[in-house]
């Protein structure tokens, strides 16, 4: 039988089915104790070793996969980290994915808090909201004004004059970061409640790793964007998308130049993982490649040298 408490996992862990696939527990991670009742973080890529340790336990190992390298301090494929008190961390196959551990909400003055502020602690990591003290005479005004301006159009919160002040502006999305294979895509914008910078991702795959080259005819340079002949389910994170696809990727260019995306789209894919979980990601799908000679080098997605960006995406 399962707990009835709801399961409290630490931050980044994933939630995934003990061995009879009858209830969720906190997926074991790089390097901890594992057996068919306490699984490994299939996400990240882990597996249970039973090699290494005997009567019925195991140690949870990553699958091959490349290493990351953060402020020159290297990382294996499926190790989480904390680079500071603010971020969780895990390696990915040469990527790293973080999500804070301090709260971001947004707190707007109110009669019993009329002016909320954040303050750093010493011993915290994160930061708080606290309330200045007034006068009982100050809190009674405020108290009073929020009460006969309630209905006042001029007298919005502070966010939604944020909002309608903001200059948006967005990058366009930068190179894939894998020439095969599922990647990932960023961009900065402000186009948000509090017109803050913000950093987006969304998946992408220029090609699958398998996929079949096709030869160029003759009095063609190129075969730039190719489609399958079946359609294929995107897998991510040992998910698979619910529904089937039929993208295009970018195919092969002769010359010594290299094949990849010119314009885009961005859609919303849903994913089914094993424990019956939903969930959604941003997803790149080419329209059209260009073959050129600005081609990328190895771990290019790093490198300045590499400026090339998509153009034409609709959201």
């Amino acid at each position: 039988q399962c707990p009835s408490q709801p399961l409290q996992c630490p931050a980044g862990t994933s939630h995934v089915l003990d061995a009879c696939g009858c209830c969720k527990v906190c997926a074991r991670q790089l390097g901890e104790l594992c057996s068919p009742q306490k699984p490994c973080d299939h996400h990240k890529g882990l597996y249970c070793d039973f090699s290494k340790i005997h009567r019925g336990s195991g140690i949870c190992l990553a699958h091959e996969g490349a290493t990351c390298d953060l402020l020159g301090k290297i990382y294996h494929n499926g190790e989480s980290f904390q680079p500071t008190c603010k971020l969780q961390c895990i390696c990915m196959d040469g990527a790293i994915g973080c999500i804070p551990l301090c709260s971001d909400d947004l707190r707007l003055p109110s009669p019993d808090c009329p002016n909320p502020r954040r303050v750093k602690f010493r011993n915290k990591c994160c930061e708080e909201w606290i309330c200045e003290e007034g006068s009982e005479e100050n809190r009674f005004e405020s108290a009073m004004a929020g009460e006969g301006t309630a209905e006042d159009p001029a007298q919005k919160p502070e966010v939604n004059n944020l909002q309608e002040n903001c200059l948006v502006q967005t990058t366009e999305w930068s190179a894939c970061s894998k020439s095969c294979g599922m990647g990932i895509s960023a961009r900065v914008t402000n186009d948000n409640p509090q017109c803050r910078l913000e950093k987006e991702t969304r998946l992408c795959m220029v090609r699958p790793c398998d996929f079949p080259v096709e030869k160029t005819k003759k009095g063609k340079k190129c075969v730039r964007t190719p489609k399958p002949r079946q359609s294929l389910r995107f897998e991510f994170s040992g998910c698979t998308s619910t529904r089937s696809y039929r993208p295009k990727f970018c195919g092969s260019c002769t010359g010594g130049r290299c094949c990849t995306p010119s314009i885009t789209t961005t859609a919303e894919v849903e994913f089914c993982c094993p424990e019956g979980d939903f969930f959604q990601r941003k997803m790149m799908f080419i329209k059209m490649c260009s073959c050129h000679y600005d081609c990328p080098r190895d771990n290019d997605i790093f490198l300045a040298t590499y400026h090339r960006r998509m153009i034409g995406d609709h959201v």
